[in-house]
């Protein structure tokens, strides 16, 4: 599930992928560069290109996928963003992969990616803590894209903050989260204060046993929206 918007640029899609970004509109210098990344950043001013180069030699030579960081700057050009505002997307991104990797330690780099988009919209590193210790399998992706997605939707962040980490500690899986997130925005989407609108979707949602592949035990069934 790949749907939480940004605040990076002022515009609303989510981190594209390369394939994406190339459809939209990258496609052109593609034919020029082999990578669409040198393609993109042939685009911005001489130092630019260079600090973006040293921001994801350093996020590599800690071990971090520069993936998040190339779809910063593709998503920054297809919007035409000025270089200064892709520079400080780059480098925002990589202090809230570097933050996310310290708090949640050895998952998996979609879980990083996720985790640090709840950085990036205030979270503090300390309340991704509760998402370290898990059952063998378990993954926190979901619940980390439905937090910053609710939060992105006009939940308060310490309500959003706290309704996910309750129902993750419970033990809620995928299909939980996803529930939760379903019924919110259809909510929001009638007009109801998105606060208001979690708090009672929050109430009527079980808390589940999670599997090694997040999916609900057999025999029970997503919640409908109403």
């Amino acid at each position: 599930m790949k749907r939480t918007p940004s605040r990076r640029f002022g515009f609303v899609p989510r981190s594209l992928g390369v394939a994406a970004l190339v459809c939209l509109g990258v496609a052109p210098l593609a034919a020029q560069y082999p990578d669409p990344l040198t393609a993109a950043l042939a685009k911005l001013d001489q130092t630019s290109h260079f600090t973006i180069e040293v921001i994801m030699d350093s996020a590599r030579s800690i071990g971090l996928s520069d993936m998040p960081l190339r779809s910063r700057v593709l998503e920054g050009v297809q919007k035409k963003a000025s270089s200064q505002k892709i520079v400080e997307a780059v480098r925002r991104k990589f202090n809230a992969l570097r933050s996310a990797r310290t708090a949640l330690g050895s998952v998996s780099n979609e879980e990083l990616d996720a985790a640090s988009g709840v950085l990036e919209l205030g979270v503090k590193p300390t309340q991704l803590a509760a998402f370290k210790g898990r059952q063998k399998g378990r993954e926190s992706l979901e619940a980390l894209t439905v937090w910053a997605d609710l939060i992105n939707r006009g939940v308060p962040g310490e309500e959003a903050s706290s309704a996910i980490t309750k129902l993750w500690q419970d033990g809620a899986d995928d299909a939980t989260f996803h529930s939760l997130w379903n019924n919110v925005q259809a909510d929001i989407s009638q007009g109801l204060n998105p606060g208001a609108a979690l708090q009672n979707r929050i109430r009527e949602t079980p808390a589940r046993t999670a599997t090694p592949q997040g999916k609900p035990p057999e025999g029970q069934e997503n919640q409908s929206s109403r």
